[in-house]
């Protein structure tokens, strides 16, 4: 009896899978791609951080021109924003309610301040100071205020 030994035929080199080379190329390719996309991303990102401080600063001010039709004043700086979600203790302030139902914060997680009467609006001013939540600043940690909304 002769049998003959057969080995299974060789799989094509489509089916074999892909060289270190290869694979190497295409993590090149992907890294290139991603050096040239991420700036554009990234900025866009910072646009709509910038955009959102402008909304929630319109919102405020919206809400504190109702405070000021009601009680006739804006709040003091001492009384702040609060003074828009919760009554102040000041027996003047008979018409109030609540004209927010929460104080926003800005995108990067900081409380937006208020000066009444303004340093550069004559009745107040409502602010964020940017990325690092310090006064001044360049770039996304500049301050963001009313005063630079149209």
């Amino acid at each position: 009896m002769n049998q003959v030994c057969t080995l299974p035929p060789r799989a094509p080199r489509r089916l074999r899978g892909f060289t270190l080379i290869e694979i190497m190329v295409v993590v090149v390719i992907i890294g290139i791609l991603a050096a040239l996309i991420a700036p554009t991303v990234i900025s866009r990102v910072d646009d709509a951080q910038i955009s959102r401080v402008h909304n929630d600063i319109r919102a405020i001010e919206s809400a504190l021109q109702l405070f000021r039709m009601d009680n006739f004043r804006y709040p003091t700086t001492e009384e702040g924003l609060r003074a828009l979600v919760e009554r102040p203790n000041d027996p003047n302030v008979r018409n109030w309610r609540p004209y927010l139902s929460s104080l926003p914060r800005d995108p990067w997680d900081n409380p937006y301040q208020y000066v009444s009467p303004g340093v550069r609006n004559p009745d107040y001013d409502v602010f964020s100071y940017g990325a690092d939540g310090r006064p001044g600043g360049e770039g996304m940690n500049a301050d963001i205020g009313n005063w630079q909304i149209d």
